[in-house]
């Protein structure tokens, strides 16, 4: 018998990366183009008029008039001060015509730094006609070389609601996402390497550059920031891993209990638990907050019949405030978890456990070998959801506490605060807004290193059409 050699693998298509295609396209219009082709370069529009697409040319045309406008009396203007982010602060100056102070404005940072980074950002559709720009050209002059008429502008506009309706369909919503979301993103991450905080901030005071100042504060340079860092994030991950865990868990358990055979009332037993989320949640953390403190019915209470001769200290200790957020997070989130996981007990096939009591599997089995797996599978997604919305939880933690008590040992954070908290804090109390987006950073980084990570390492993902 002959031994076969495995057939080579067909040779694998080279990834391309689209910057590096666009200039290598740009490249050889600029090589094969024509004159007009070419002086498209510099005016957008001229290849098409060349060829008598005179609307399509005068679009392009118009946009870069436009564009060169909006840079030279507006634009520039504050694009010129975003390396110092302003040099010129506001000052009063006495009038002797009327014998008064009269307040002469000086530079921005905040406007400076904002319409600097929308000026940058402008580039990108300016980039982005100008290729569109190159292509209609070297298209007009290829369909002219071969005796065919370029088309009108109403075949293009037609091919918008045809061939290319994705262009369409999509071009409202990047733009949004771009205005709305990227930007002032981007806004934030720069703030991060500024000192805006209450001694700076305009217009009456300027903010500069300090470069990774926050940053290093936050990991090693201030020993305050950096261990108040490490102890809210500590923190923080504990409290997001027993406030997904336990509600999911317990949750479970409950719905399991209700669903199993025997159990009368179902419906009734469900509505009782879900009663806990009929009342706005905020409601409920703000009740529960007024009835935990050292005067409140709770304690009151308990000292009234005799079982504690001086007040809790629920939400003032700082071990027994933690035990509290996360027992009332089970409170009232269990529910959630029960009425998601009735769904899904309600859709195992019943011939999986029917298969299993055959086999003299007992109920433990059962569970560890049918429904947990089956479980894991469904709502591993809604596992990472849960666990990223803890990490942010701001609801629970500071209607509940406010984030407190108060440390001394800590910076402008409280022993229950969170990163959010403690992030809102610093905006809102303290106007610390540069290390607050600094903190938003080192947020948005463990928030999606674990969701990318951990969601494509999950079987939803990877045998999303193998499951049975």
């Amino acid at each position: 018998m002959t031994n076969r050699q495995p057939s080579p693998k067909p040779p694998t298509a080279p990834r391309h990366i689209p910057i590096i295609t666009s200039f290598q396209e740009i490249g050889r219009i600029f090589k094969e183009g024509d004159f007009s082709t070419r002086a498209s370069f510099l005016v957008m529009g001229i290849g098409c008029f060349a060829r008598g697409q005179v609307i399509k040319g005068l679009l392009y045309f118009v946009f870069q008039i436009l564009f060169i406008c909006y840079h030279l009396f507006f634009g520039w203007h504050y694009l010129k001060d975003f390396g110092t982010l302003g040099t010129n602060t506001q000052q009063r100056v006495w009038d002797e015509a009327v014998q008064i102070y009269r307040r002469v404005p000086g530079d921005n940072s905040m406007l400076i730094l904002l319409f600097s980074v929308l000026t940058i950002a402008t580039l990108l559709p300016l980039f982005v006609l100008w290729r569109a720009n190159l292509r209609s050209s070297i298209k007009a002059q290829r369909q002219a070389e071969k005796g065919v008429k370029p088309n009108t502008f109403l075949k293009d506009a037609r091919t918008l609601l045809d061939d290319r309706f994705h262009i369409s369909l999509l071009s409202l919503p990047w733009l949004t996402l771009t205005a709305f979301t990227i930007l002032p993103i981007v806004f934030m991450v720069l703030i991060a390497f500024t000192n805006f905080d209450k001694t700076h901030q305009p217009p009456g005071n300027l903010f500069t550059w300090v470069g990774l100042t926050n940053i290093t504060d936050v990991i090693w340079g201030n020993e305050l920031k950096s261990n108040t860092f490490f102890g809210v994030l500590g923190w923080t991950i504990t409290w997001a891993v027993l406030a997904t865990f336990t509600n999911y868990i317990l949750g479970m358990i409950l719905a399991m209990m209700i669903n199993k055979k025997g159990i009368r009332l179902k419906k009734m037993w469900r509505s009782l638990f879900v009663v806990t989320i009929a009342i706005p949640q905020f409601v409920s953390l703000m009740l529960m907050s007024r009835m935990l403190q050292d005067v409140g019915v709770v304690n009151v209470l308990l000292q009234k019949i005799g079982i504690t001769s001086q007040p809790i200290p629920f939400l003032t200790d700082p071990t027994l405030a933690r035990v509290v957020v996360v027992v009332i997070n089970m409170w009232v989130g269990i529910p959630y978890t029960m009425l998601i996981v009735t769904g899904i007990l309600m859709n195992i096939p019943a011939d999986l456990y029917e298969s299993a009591n055959m086999d003299g599997a007992g109920p433990v089995r059962q569970f560890f070998s049918i429904t947990l797996p089956y479980m894991f599978f469904v709502t591993t997604p809604y596992m990472i959801t849960a666990f990223v919305g803890n990490i942010n939880n701001f609801n629970v933690i500071w209607l509940l506490a406010a984030g407190g008590p108060l440390s001394l040992s800590y910076y402008q954070a409280g022993k229950t605060d969170l990163l959010v908290t403690w992030l809102y804090q610093m905006t809102v109390d303290h106007q610390n807004y540069a290390f607050a987006a600094t903190i938003s950073i080192f947020i948005f980084m463990i928030v999606s290193v674990f969701s990318l990570s951990v969601y494509n390492m999950t079987g939803s993902v990877k045998k999303e059409d193998q499951f049975q």
